[in-house]
Parts: C-alpha cells; sequence; structure tokens
C-alpha cells in the first residue's frame, strides 16, 4: 500500500485568509490582545501559536481550542471565497479509486481545522481522517508526524509499503527527507517556485491539472 500524505493550504484548497483571520480572533480571546507577526507557510498550528506568545507555551492548548471555534464559524464564508486548487478534486478521486493508495493528510492544522477545510470544498470524501497526522499531535516538528501517520495506517490497513508527501513548500520537503518518505512538491502555494525546486523533492508539478501525470508522479516508486 502507498500512503499518501497531502498538505492543505497553498497544496489542496486556498481558504482567503480565513485560517489567519481565525487564528488572530483565538489570541485575541486568549490573551487580549492582537498577537505580533508570524511566518505560517509550513509550521504547524502549534508552532504558530507558540510564536504568537515569544515562546511561551503555557496558552497554547486555549489558543487552539479557541482556533478550532473561530474556523469553524468562517466555513461557509470560507467555502464561498476560498477554493480548491484545480486538479485537486480529480487527482484525489483517481488516487482513492485505487486499490493500492491511501490519501490522507499530514498537515500542521489541528485535526479539527484540517476536516473543515477540506470539507468546506468537498474534499472530505476522498480522505481517510483516521491516519492523517495534524498539527494537534503531540510533536513539534512537521516530520515527526510521518511516524505518525505511518504507525495509524498500519493499525488500520497493515503496514503501508511506502509514505510520499505532497506539499508546497521547501519544509515539506524537508519533513519528507528526514522521516525517509518521497516529496513530491507542488508550485501552487506561496513559496517560490524555484526555492522549491531547490529543495530537492523527488518531484515537481506546476499544479495539480494533468490528473495523469499528477497521479504518475505521486505513485512512482
Amino acid at each position: 500500500m502507498l500512503l499518501v500524505l497531502w498538505d492543505i493550504d497553498g497544496t489542496l484548497v486556498r481558504t482567503a485568509g480565513h485560517g489567519r483571520f481565525a487564528f488572530e480572533e483565538a489570541f485575541r480571546a486568549v490573551i487580549g490582545r492582537d498577537p505580533e507577526p508570524v511566518e505560517y507557510a509550513g509550521r504547524t498550528d502549534r508552532q504558530i501559536a507558540q510564536a504568537m506568545l515569544g515562546g511561551r507555551s503555557g496558552d497554547t492548548p486555549r489558543i487552539l481550542e479557541e482556533l478550532a471555534a473561530a474556523l469553524e464559524l468562517r466555513k461557509e464564508a470560507m467555502a464561498v471565497e476560498g477554493y480548491a486548487y484545480p486538479g485537486v478534486p480529480e487527482v484525489l478521486e483517481a488516487l482513492h479509486l485505487r486499490d493500492d493508495v491511501i490519501n490522507s493528510l499530514l498537515t500542521g492544522n489541528i485535526q479539527a481545522n484540517a476536516v473543515v477545510k477540506v470539507s468546506a470544498f468537498g474534499l472530505e470524501r476522498w480522505l481517510d481522517f483516521e491516519v492523517g497526522a495534524y498539527g494537534s499531535d503531540a510533536h513539534e516538528e512537521r516530520s515527526d508526524l510521518v511516524a505518525v501517520a505511518r504507525e495509524r495506517a498500519a493499525a488500520k490497513y497493515g503496514e503501508a509499503t511506502a509514505v510520499v508527501l505532497v506539499g508546497d513548500t521547501p519544509l515539506d520537503v524537508l519533513a519528507a527527507q528526514q522521516a525517509g518518505a518521497r516529496a513530491v512538491a507542488v508550485a501552487t502555494g506561496f513559496a517560490d517556485p524555484e526555492a522549491l525546486r531547490a529543495s530537492g523533492p523527488d518531484a515537481f508539478l506546476d499544479d495539480l491539472t494533468d490528473t495523469a501525470a499528477a497521479v504518475a508522479a505521486i505513485t512512482a516508486t
């Protein structure tokens, strides 16, 4: 079996800023002020919360709890203002129909928000959330989440023979490399395409509009 782990933001969907807005609202609800600007791309929600807190972690659980509620309230607006990237539904469906592929998520989003983001655009039907790994899992580094997903897939389906991460940032590629997984980079997010290519993914795609090419890149061994 091949375990395909998808990043969400910049790879599957564009949320029209609602993820960031929800984070700012959650921070204000807990801390009582606006957060300082922080980098979001490639970070887990736990890392983002701690960066907003200046490295302190005591209020992180409360912020993540507020974050889930804040994004749920934005789901309808996100569905209207955002979108799934071209080709995403077709590639997910094509992989889902194969007997040798498990589609899931590896994302910095907490699990509740991962589900909200993909279901806002009707993508949930092709994803097995039970074997994914999320920013709500107790791990600081993105690469550590690969082992979490592997263990969950093994418990549900038996040992996956290979793992591939599909993401849009050099940090996604690095996480795959550190975890001994293949990396497929998709240049639909916010990363500079040349920097993304230079990060050394096993395969590089400009986008997912060519279903056959994307499936071939993802399932290559």
